[in-house]
């Protein structure tokens, strides 16, 4: 019943929850994305908040063909020293084409986000001007580290 009253109040977002890999963050970084979780706009791109499968503070979903938002993720493998980041409202990002869509992660923080968008959405970063604000008040910068004295 509750998931139904939930599918009611989000219109046309549909009541069926949307999979979505639940990270496990702990310490520092779980306190980041619990506070994140709290923080996340109700829509983006006039997609509205849906729930997630299994449900979760760290994952979210918007819309039909959802974009997803996953908080605790780990650093991406593709990430080297040249990689490209786009940085957006001052967050750098990697982008990571798909065959769907783009994945982009936080770079530089205590907690990776990642989202995923639908080639519905482009241009894709639109979303993460949306999403920028809730990520730069709850998600801080990595202090920085110091070169090993060898």
């Amino acid at each position: 019943m509750a998931l139904f009253t939930l599918g009611v109040a989000t219109g046309c977002a549909g009541s069926v929850a949307v999979p979505v890999p639940n990270p496990e963050p702990t310490g520092l970084t779980a306190q980041a994305c619990t506070d994140l979780d709290g923080a996340l706009p109700s829509s983006v791109l006039d997609q509205v908040r849906r729930p997630t499968e299994p449900q979760s503070i760290f994952t979210s979903a918007y819309g039909n063909s959802p974009i997803t938002v996953r908080c605790g993720v780990a650093v991406p493998a593709s990430l080297t020293a040249t990689s490209l980041l786009a940085t957006i409202n001052g967050i750098d990002w990697l982008p990571e084409q798909r065959s769907a869509g783009y994945v982009f992660t936080t770079i530089g923080r205590v907690a990776n986000v990642e989202v995923a968008v639908p080639d519905a959405f482009a241009p894709e970063t639109d979303v993460l001007v949306d999403l920028s604000p809730s990520i730069e008040a709850n998600i801080p910068l990595q202090a920085a580290q110091s070169p090993s004295a060898d």
